[in-house]
């Protein structure tokens, strides 16, 4: 069992570095390209999903005017421990809606509702929910309610209605994250320990690997919703 607890301030640090650490340990599952540990980039990207996150927690101070709103899992026997949680935002102008925009558990706490118990704790407040997953996921949160709308790059849109808000949802810009001195630095790193040719592979196979649940994604939602699905997918909320 855990202990379900919402943040709507920054969470204490204890709890803000046991995040991180669940964001570097499951960044695969967390990542839009779904990075591979094999993969050269690996490490680059467990920095820049890790920053994408941390930037997100500060946000929960408002100092950026973005509503930030956090679930953490703690487990029941320990409840210093940190197992899963999970990272969302508010529309702005739609009081029922919300977008979910990082969530993790824990390895060895999965298949014991924890997941479930988190996505619980925002439905009961924000009933229309949004998501973003890969194909092996969609069976997983049909069976918490949540329905094929769309795809969305490499995954499959799910809500909790059969349609989107069309509310503002407040996004923080995390592109120059990957144009920061330390990606840069890491990138160097990396060149020097795998080698250019490594390096230049490494980019080309997560380009294929990307194109290819990209084409699977749309493929899925075609044979679900059909081909008007594709050619004209609902409109999600408008972002800021």
């Amino acid at each position: 069992m855990s202990i379900v607890t919402r943040y709507e301030t920054p969470p204490p640090e204890a709890i803000n570095s046991q995040i991180m650490q669940l964001v570097v340990d499951y960044v695969t599952d967390i990542s839009m390209v779904a990075i591979a540990p094999s993969n050269p980039l690996y490490n680059l990207y467990q920095y820049g999903i890790g920053y994408e996150v941390h930037l997100y927690l500060q946000a929960m101070d408002g100092s950026r005017g973005i509503p930030v709103e956090l679930i953490v899992a703690t487990d029941e026997q320990d409840p210093e421990t940190v197992i899963g949680f999970l990272l969302y935002l508010p529309v702005q102008d739609d009081p029922q809606a919300c977008a979910v925009a990082y969530m993790a558990v824990q390895a060895r706490h999965r298949r014991q509702g924890v997941a479930r118990a988190m996505l619980q704790t925002v439905l009961s407040r924000y009933p229309h929910a949004e998501l973003a997953c890969f194909i092996a996921k969609v069976p997983y949160f049909e069976a918490l309610g949540f329905q094929v709308v769309g795809a969305r790059g490499p995954q499959v849109l799910m809500n909790t209605r059969d349609h989107c808000t069309d509310g503002l949802l407040a996004v923080l810009d995390v592109a120059p994250i990957y144009n920061s001195l330390e990606v840069r630095q890491i990138h160097t790193y990396l060149l020097q320990q795998h080698g250019k040719r490594a390096m230049v592979d490494a980019e080309k196979q997560r380009d294929r690997h990307l194109d290819q649940m990209t084409r699977q994604a749309r493929a899925f939602v075609q044979e679900r919703l059909g081909d008007a699905a594709v050619q004209n997918p609902l409109p999600g909320p408008r972002l800021v």
